[in-house]
This record gives C-alpha cells, structure tokens and sequence, in this order.
C-alpha cells in the first residue's frame, strides 16, 4: 500500500489535470489504484483544483496590476517629455506616436468598478447619505 505522501501528490498532480498514465508513470502505481483514489479523493481534488485556480487568478491580478502601473509611469515620462518639446520637432511626433500607443494600452486594462450592495449593484444608502450631506 502506498502512503499518505504519494495519495497527497496525485491530489495535485490531478488538480494539474494531470493523466491517470502520467500520474502513473510519476507515482510507480497502477492506473486502477489511481481510480480508486480519484473516487475517495474526489472532494480533496476539487479543492485542490480551487485552490490552484485561486493562485493563478491572484498571480494574473498582480500581473495585470503590474502592467497598469507600468503603462502609466511610461505614459506620465513621454508626456513629461513632450512637454519640453517643440512640436515642428520629427522625434516629437514619434514620441507622440508612442505616448498615445501607451495611452490606449493603459485604456484597455480599464476595468469598471463592481460596488456591491444589498442585492444591489451597489449599496444605495451610501449615495443616499452623501446626497443628504451635500443637500444639508
């Protein structure tokens, strides 16, 4: 019987969507043992699963956030330098031509704001009591 360690690894390598005869191949086990696991592992293997899908949407969100910020500071030093420009200038127009290639890549990482509420979209006694404090 194999131990505790080799069932612990084929929960992550079939989280991985590994093959029966990959994992088979990695553990010296037989694929019908591997069955058996997957069907006593099941609830183990979707956690598992989750959990993979939760690192790789955090490492894409700091990836993305990553890139925002980059755009930006590329964006705000060409502005910078177009400033002190003179526009008859030809390296200015090609400059130019960059800031705005930047501008649009900093536009395509816009993502709207998801307020949540109440079952709203977004939580309406907030706008509510801002409203009454601007009224009074």
């Amino acid at each position: 019987m194999k131990n505790a360690n080799d069932k612990e690894r084929f929960i992550e390598l079939r989280a991985e969507n590994r093959s029966y005869a990959d994992i088979a191949d990695i553990l010296k086990v037989s694929k019908t043992t591997l069955i058996a696991w997957a069907k006593d592992l099941e609830i183990d293997i979707q956690n598992a699963r989750t959990l993979r899908m939760v690192e790789l949407f955090e490492k894409y969100a700091v990836a993305k956030t990553k890139r925002i910020e980059t755009f930006g500071e590329r964006l705000n030093a060409m502005l910078a330098e177009l400033d002190k420009r003179n526009l008859e200038n030809v390296p200015t127009s090609i400059l130019l031509g960059l800031a705005l290639k930047y501008g649009e890549s900093l536009r395509n990482e816009y993502e709207p704001l998801k307020l949540q509420g109440e079952g709203l979209p977004f939580d309406m006694a907030i706008i509510d009591s801002v409203k009454n404090e601007w009224a009074a």
